[in-house]
């Protein structure tokens, strides 16, 4: 499959990703496919312009006649990236996985190149996805971002692929290692296009960025997912005090919360409640009914200052309590009078409780109105475009609770996560991050879950970033910015994440007092995305399928492989492929199968058993042969079952690399003469 998907991309042209997107929604403007008596795929449909131009003007639909658009050094490559396939592999990481606190967890961290990952996810996990956050690089000189692809393509391929001149060809290959605007988009521009496609209709997107790219961004997203599809550019006013020197002229207090619906049709918010004292008049019709409430402090520094409301309040520890206090020092009264509150304290309208700073402060109740049915009557407002309430600097101070806090520049907040998260009106959703970076939004997920007993999944990707560089004698020497984490062992940014995940569960449970279990699941299915060493790569294109062995470059036939190993599976096991993780071959292979066809990561999988031989059989249809030792006995064993109805298989899926091309042969005719259809397909 490898081998397919390699060959597959050298066809890929800037368009390619559009037009499989076109096909899959007006499949009825291509003419047919073509396919040859056996039934292979001769020629694709095309599709038929001109019968589209007639049903825009049958519709009376105007066409705009001039229009507007970003412009990139790279855009056309980044174009073709967004319709290649993928050409890793998925490496399960089983001493993880089979830990106890992981076997039943459905949360993922995928390790690797997000692009490889999010074109693996297009498979299984497209139209799933219910809320996207990334936080990407800023580009902003400083932030480690360069450019990284190293243009696999040769210069003469690269002309072909986009008609370029020399000229053009050294402008694109410019970009490479670079930071700057052109290398930024063509970076981001595949991986948010995938990013779309994995996204439900009803879901949403939402990137941080800051003013270093924010236009462009905008610009690229209004290409992308289209301009009525712009929720609303948040503003996050996420420093405390006088903000940074961003700017030469003023004080920069502020980042943007692009965010983006795939179809506004279907893009629902939920609203905040409104805090307004009005609301909640108190009165005897407060009094009957009683209920639900939500706390709103009782001390402002935001209304006029009245000495007769700076007075004393008893905290239940004895101590005295002031409206400064409740207000970071800065002057301030209480909202009720002393009279107003005695009665509050008495009707139980006040709460006196530690906030999370450990000061004491004192609440309202703010009890809900009732219906004439007895409901309770929500009253809630569209969430504000500015969001002022959580500071960069929580994000660091919530990483030194867990003892990472040096790990990471500028972390986002937990909380400021979580209230994007919340802003869907659900508990059930899935919520993927394809820059983890420290871990944060897996953080909030977990944290919401304990706090509502909400079933939130999700999925993380980071690239496995080395803390550290190697020197000519090969000694490892800690990168600029990594130091305190190559120092505690950290090899790679992704272990950080993984492990405060791990912290942040342990601690949850702890204060919560919640166990591992389907009410809260606090462990994650860890996967790496990797790609074959080079010899194995080798390989599979010298494979000569019609003798099971392998072509030097002269053509001539021999039965060793470069790659050193006695078979094809030995190479994708984490040994061949040089990673952690104790996975054989067979469980790459067969991991990165299910999801190239579409089952989810925790889909189970059931090893049968047909005269010796293991083979995986998946959603009572789909049967997998990647072992080698397979002859004319297991051919009538699992002939047999099919035929006596005693096992239901609709495709057979086998690794062409075990197999004699007699059994296959053998294989193919026995299943030709069932009396029921089973489709037979063959892999390298």
């Amino acid at each position: 499959m490898l081998q397919d998907n390699l060959k597959y991309n050298e066809e890929v042209k800037p368009n390619t990703g559009f037009f499989n997107e076109l096909k899959e929604k007006l499949p009825e403007f291509f003419t047919a496919n073509k396919f040859d008596e056996d039934g292979n795929l001769v020629e694709e449909g095309k599709f038929d312009l001109e019968k589209f131009k007639r049903a825009l003007k049958e519709k009376n639909i105007n066409e705009l006649t001039s229009g507007y658009q970003l412009e990139f050094i790279g855009k056309d490559y980044a174009k073709k990236q967004s319709g290649e396939y993928a050409t890793t592999v998925i490496v399960p990481d089983n001493d993880h996985n089979n830990l106890e606190e992981n076997k039943m967890s459905k949360n993922l961290f995928f390790t690797g190149d997000n692009l490889e990952v999010l074109r693996h996810l297009q498979n299984n996990y497209s139209n799933s996805i219910d809320i996207i956050y990334i936080d990407p690089p800023y580009n902003t000189g400083d932030d480690g971002f360069i450019y990284p692809d190293n243009f696999e393509y040769t210069d003469q391929v690269l002309k072909n692929i986009f008609g370029l001149n020399d000229k053009e060809l050294e402008r694109l290959k410019s970009i490479q290692g670079k930071a700057t605007h052109s290398a930024w988009l063509s970076f981001m521009y595949p991986r948010l296009w995938l990013a779309k496609r994995i996204l439900k209709e009803t879901g949403m997107l939402f990137i941080s960025i800051d003013d270093n790219e924010s236009s462009n961004l905008k610009l690229l997203l209004d290409e992308i997912f289209g301009e009525s599809n712009l929720v609303a550019d948040l503003i996050w006013s996420n420093k405390e005090g006088g903000g940074s020197s961003d700017s030469a002229l003023f004080r920069v207090k502020h980042e943007h919360i692009l965010t983006y619906g795939k179809n506004m049709n279907f893009v629902g918010i939920k609203g905040v409640d409104i805090n307004n004292e009005d609301r909640y008049r108190l009165s005897d019709e407060h009094e009957m009914n009683r209920g639900k409430y939500y706390l709103q402090k009782l001390g402002m520094g935001s209304i006029q200052y009245s000495k007769s409301l700076d007075y004393e309040i008893e905290a239940p520890d004895g101590t005295t309590i002031m409206p400064a206090d409740n207000n970071k020092g800065k002057k301030a009264c209480w909202r009720w009078s002393k009279e107003k509150f005695e009665w509050g304290l008495q009707n139980d309208f006040i709460v006196i409780k530690k906030d999370s700073s450990d000061i004491w402060t004192v609440y309202t109740k703010q009890y809900l109105k009732v219906d004439n049915n007895g409901n309770y009557i929500d009253r809630t407002q569209r969430p504000m475009g500015i969001i002022d309430a959580f500071s960069s600097t929580q994000g660091s101070k919530e990483l030194e609770k867990y003892e990472l806090g040096t790990f990471f520049s500028y972390p986002k907040p937990t909380k400021l996560i979580k209230y994007l998260i919340d802003r869907i009106d659900n508990n059930n959703v899935r919520i993927v991050d394809f820059f983890a970076g420290s871990g944060t939004t897996a953080d909030a997920v977990m944290q919401l879950n304990a706090e509502d007993g909400g079933n939130r999944q999700y999925i993380m990707v980071q690239i496995p970033e080395k803390t550290y560089s190697l020197n000519s004698d090969g000694t490892m020497v800690p990168n600029k910015g990594s130091e305190p984490a190559f120092n505690a062992g950290y090899m790679s940014i992704d272990e950080i994440s993984r492990e405060r995940i791990k912290r942040v569960s342990k601690k949850i449970q702890e204060e919560a007092g919640l166990t591992l279990s389907e009410n809260f699941d606090g462990g994650f299915k860890h996967y790496r995305v990797v790609s074959p060493e080079q010899p194995t790569l080798d390989d599979l294109e010298a494979f000569d399928i019609e003798t099971g062995l392998f072509k030097d470059s002269s053509g001539q036939l021999r039965q060793l492989s470069e790659n050193g190993f006695d078979d094809m599976i030995q190479p994708f096991s984490s040994e061949g492929l040089k990673v952690n993780g104790n996975a054989n071959g067979e469980d790459t292979i067969i991991t990165t199968w299910l999801v190239s066809d579409g089952y989810k990561m925790d889909v189970e999988v059931e090893s049968i058993d047909l005269n010796g031989y293991q083979a995986s059989y998946v959603d009572n249809s789909r049967l997998y042969l990647i072992n080698s030792q397979w002859n004319s006995e297991q051919t009538r064993e699992l002939l047999n079952l099919i035929g006596t109805n005693k096992l239901t298989v609709q495709t057979v899926v086998l690794y062409g690399y075990s197999f004699e091309l007699e059994s296959i042969r053998e294989l193919e005719l026995g299943l030709k003469q069932l009396n029921s259809k089973v489709n037979l397909v063959k892999r390298y």
